[in-house]
C-alpha cells in the first residue's frame, strides 16, 4: 500500500559519506548477515537477514567519532523477539533513546536458546539531528524537552511560547483556544492546513479533518512532546508529503487538554478527576470543551496519546474503539488502521506495535467514558496509543531517564506520522465508514448495549504480542433489545442544578447534551431526546436508567404509530412513527414533534411552527415542507420523491441536518438561522439545489 510520508525520507547509514564498513571477513556459523541501518527522526532502523533457528537477537550500539573510533562503552540497547512483528523472516529493530545527531556503530547477534552467536559485521552512521534547519526561522524552534535532551519536559509556559511562535511564523498554522482548565490555563488546539487552514469550524469540518489528542493524563507527557515536534514539521516542512496532507485535509492537534495535571505531574485534573473517564459525562470544564470541539470540527479520524506502566508489553500498544454500540464500520476501519497499517509499518521500521493488553492485562475494555470509545460512538475512526513507560527486557539501556523519555517521544512521533499517512491514503475508506455509521445510527435500528465490547481476536500468527485484550462480552441485563424512540427528561433532570463536576464549573444536563451536539425538543413540560441521531449509540448510555455511568434516568418513549395508517395524519404533541406505512398527508402542528424512522409516507409532509422534525431512513412519496421549526430539524438518509424546502427554521440555534438523502426534485433552503449541514454526507438531488442548501 502506497503511503505518504509527513517527514523527509530517512537515509540509510550505508549511504552516509562518513560511514565506514569494514571489509567482510569469512562468515562464521550463525553469524548475522546483511545488516543495514536506516536513520529516522529520533531512531535508527536495523534490518538483517534471519538466522535459521534463532530464538532472539541482541542489538549492540557503540558511540564512535567521525573515524569510527569508539568514544564510549558498547551497550546492548535492544532485544528482538519473534512476537514483536508480523513478518519474522525479515527482522527489524528501531534502536532509540539516543540524543539525535550523534554517531554510532551497530552490531547484531543471534541467540539460539541462551547461546550467543557471532556478531554481525558492524555498521556505522550518524543519526539525524532534531528536525529543522537551526538557521531557518521557524525550523530553528526547539522545545524545552529537545533543548534539555529529554532531561526536562516542556513546561506549560514553554508550550504556549513555542506554539505562539509557530503561529506567528507560519501561515499554515493557527492556535485556537477551545476552553480553559479549572485553574484557568488555556486549552489550545493547533489547526494546520495548506496554504492556510480553513477559517471556520464548519469549513474545517468539510475537509474531513484528522485529530491528535496528545496529553490527557498529566503524568504521561511523552506523546505531548511528539506532538510539539510534529507541529513544527507540519508548519515549516517543504516535504511534498507534508504539503499533500495539509492540502487535502486539516490536521487538529490538542497538545494538552489537562494543563493543570501536566503542571502538577498528576494523572487527574485539579479536581482529581481522571479526564479519560469523563468524555461521555463531561462533568469537567476540560472534557466539556473538548467534546464541544468535536461536534463543531467533526474530525473523521483520531489518535489519543497515553503511557502504559508495563515493562513487558510492546513499544506501542494500540486499541480501537471497542464498545459494542460503535458501528461495525468504524470498528473495522479502526482495526484496519492498527493491524493493516501500524503492525505492517512497525515491522518495516522496527517498532513493536501490539494490542493494548497484549500481556494479558485486564485493560482496554468498553467504558464509554474513555476517549477511544467516545470517539467511536461519535463515528470517528480512531485508536488509543500507549507508550511503554519503561524499556523492560527488550530495551535494556533505558535505566537512564533521558534515554527512556527520548524513546517514548520519538516512537510517538513515528506513530502520529504514520497516522497522518494512513488518513491521507485511506481518506475515502474512512469517510465511507463514517457515512455508513451515521446512517446506521440515525436509523435507530438494533439493540442497545450498555456495557460490552467488540472482540479483538488474536492477529493471525505470528501475533505481535502475547495475547489479545480480554473479551468483554455484555451481560444480559445490560442489553436492551427493544430500543426506545426517545428519552423524556423532566425540567429538573434537564435544567436542574448538578452536584457532580468541579466546584465553580458545574453544568446542567442541558449544557452537556448541547456540548455533545444532540438535538433536544421541548413538548409540554418535557424535554425529548430522539434516538434518530448520528450518535444514537451514546445517547442511551447517559439517559437510560440501566446506564452504567448515566447522567439521569430518563423515561423511555416508544413508537406511537406502527403498521398501516390510511388517511391524513395530524401530529400533535410528541409522535414517534417507526416501521409504518402512512397513506395520506402528514401535518405536524405548531409546537408538536414528529420522529419517523424506517417508514413509508404516501403523501406530503408539512411541518410549520413545529417544535421538531426528525426523519431517518424513510421513503416519502411527496414533498417535504419544513418552515419556522423552533427546536430541531434532522433529515438523514431518506428517499423523497418530490421537492424539499427548509425555510426560516430556528432549530434551537443548531444547523439543521440534511444529509445522505436522495431527493427526486429540487432542494431549497432559505432564511434558516443556521446554514443546514450535510455532515459531509452528500445528498443526491435530481433537481436544482438552491439557497443555503446549494452546497449540500
Amino acid at each position: 500500500m502506497a503511503t505518504v510520508s509527513v517527514v523527509a525520507s530517512p537515509t540509510a547509514a550505508s549511504a552516509d559519506p562518513l560511514t565506514r564498513v569494514p571489509a567482510l571477513n569469512a562468515v562464521e556459523p550463525n553469524q548475522v548477515q546483511g545488516l543495514k541501518v536506516t536513520q529516522g527522526y529520533g531512531f535508527a532502523t536495523l534490518a538483517w537477514t534471519h538466522v535459521d533457528g534463532a530464538t532472539d537477537y541482541q542489538i549492540e550500539r557503540t558511540p564512535v567519532d567521525a573515524d569510527d573510533v569508539p568514544t564510549g562503552n558498547s551497550v546492548i540497547t535492544g532485544l528482538w523477539r519473534p512476537n514483536r512483528q508480523v513478518n519474522n523472516e525479515s527482522p527489524t529493530f528501531a534502536d532509540a533513546g539516543f540524543n539525535p545527531g550523534l554517531r554510532f556503530q551497530w552490531r547484531v547477534r543471534a541467540r539460539i536458546g541462551t547461546a550467543e552467536q557471532p556478531y554481525s559485521t558492524p555498521v556505522s552512521g550518524t543519526t539525524q539531528g532534531s528536525w529543522g534547519n537551526p538557521d531557518a526561522p521557524g525550523e530553528s524552534l526547539r522545545t524545552q524537552w529537545e533543548t534539555t535532551q529529554g532531561a526536562q519536559y516542556t513546561s506549560d509556559v514553554n508550550e504556549y511560547a513555542y506554539t505562539a511562535a509557530i503561529d506567528e511564523l507560519s501561515d499554515r498554522m493557527r492556535v485556537v483556544e477551545i476552553g480553559r482548565t479549572i485553574l484557568n490555563r488555556p486549552i489550545n488546539m493547533m489547526v494546520f492546513g495548506h496554504p492556510t487552514p480553513p477559517a471556520t469550524p464548519e469549513a474545517i469540518a468539510a475537509t474531513s479533518p484528522v485529530l491528535i489528542n496528545c496529553n490527557v493524563h498529566g503524568n504521561e507527557p511523552g506523546d505531548r512532546e511528539a506532538c510539539l515536534i510534529l507541529a513544527r514539521q507540519l508548519a515549516f516542512s517543504q516535504d511534498p508529503g507534508t504539503i499533500d496532507v495539509l492540502t487535502n485535509s486539516t490536521v487538529l492537534i490538542v497538545p494538552t487538554i489537562n494543563g493543570d495535571g501536566r503542571a502538577a505531574n498528576t494523572r487527574g485534573n485539579n479536581a482529581g478527576q481522571d479526564l479519560n473517564r469523563d468524555y461521555s459525562l463531561v462533568r469537567q470544564p476540560e472534557t466539556l470543551a473538548f467534546v464541544k470541539m468535536l461536534q463543531e470540527y467533526r474530525p473523521v479520524a483520531g489518535y489519543d496519546g497515553h503511557e502504559y506502566g508495563n515493562s513487558g508489553t510492546g513499544d506501542l500498544p494500540m486499541l480501537p474503539p471497542r464498545h459494542q454500540n460503535v458501528a461495525r464500520e468504524i470498528f473495522d476501519e479502526s482495526m484496519n488502521m492498527i493491524e493493516g497499517h501500524m503492525y505492517e509499518q512497525g515491522a518495516t521500521d522496527g517498532w513493536w506495535a501490539c494490542p493494548y493488553g497484549c500481556t494479558g492485562a485486564s485493560v482496554g475494555l468498553g467504558e464509554e467514558t474513555i476517549l477511544r470509545n467516545t470517539l467511536g460512538l461519535k463515528n470517528v475512526v480512531n485508536s488509543l496509543l500507549e507508550l511503554r513507560s519503561s524499556g523492560g527486557a527488550t530495551r535494556p539501556d533505558e535505566g537512564n531517564t533521558s534515554n527512556n523519555r527520548r524513546r517514548k517521544g520519538y516512537s510517538a512521533l513515528w506513530t502520529f506520522t504514520q497516522f497522518l499517512d494512513y488518513h491521507r491514503a485511506n481518506h475515502s475508506a474512512i469517510r465511507q465508514a463514517r457515512g455508513e455509521a451515521i446512517k446506521l445510527q440515525s436509523g435507530n435500528t438494533g439493540r442497545i448495549v450498555f456495557r460490552g465490547s467488540h472482540e479483538v481476536p488474536a492477529h493471525p500468527a505470528p501475533h505481535p504480542g502475547e495475547t489479545p485484550p480480554p473479551v468483554d462480552a455484555p451481560r444480559q441485563e445490560l442489553i436492551l433489545d427493544n430500543a426506545p424512540c426517545a428519552y423524556r427528561l423532566t425540567e429538573e433532570q434537564y435544567n436542574g442544578e448538578r452536584t457532580d463536576g468541579a466546584a465553580g464549573h458545574r453544568t446542567t444536563v442541558a449544557q452537556r447534551l448541547a456540548a455533545h451536539g444532540w438535538r433536544v425538543v421541548k413538548v409540554g413540560d418535557g424535554y425529548f431526546v430522539p434516538l434518530t441521531q448520528p450518535e444514537r449509540g451514546l445517547i442511551p448510555l447517559l439517559l437510560d436508567g440501566t446506564g452504567v455511568e448515566r447522567l439521569v434516568a430518563g423515561e423511555r418513549v416508544y413508537p406511537t404509530l406502527t403498521g398501516r395508517h390510511n388517511g391524513p395524519l395530524r401530529v400533535s404533541g410528541f409522535t414517534c412513527v417507526s416501521g409504518a406505512n402512512v397513506n395520506g398527508p402528514v401535518n405536524v402542528q405548531p409546537g408538536a414533534v414528529l420522529v419517523a424512522s424506517g417508514s413509508s409516507f404516501n403523501g406530503p409532509i408539512t411541518a410549520a411552527g413545529s417544535a421538531g422534525l426528525f426523519m431517518s431512513g424513510n421513503t416519502v412519496h411527496g414533498p417535504i415542507q419544513v418552515a419556522n421549526v423552533t427546536d430541531a430539524v434532522s433529515l438523514i438518509n431518506n428517499r423523497v420523491n418530490g421537492p424539499v424546502n427548509l425555510v426560516g427554521n430556528r432549530a434551537g440555534g443548531n444547523a439543521p441536518f440534511v444529509a445522505a438523502n436522495t431527493v427526486q426534485g429540487p432542494l431549497n433552503c432559505a432564511q434558516n438561522t443556521r446554514v443546514p449541514t450535510n455532515l459531509e454526507l452528500s445528498n443526491s438531488v435530481a433537481g436544482p439545489r438552491s439557497g443555503q442548501c446549494a452546497g449540500l
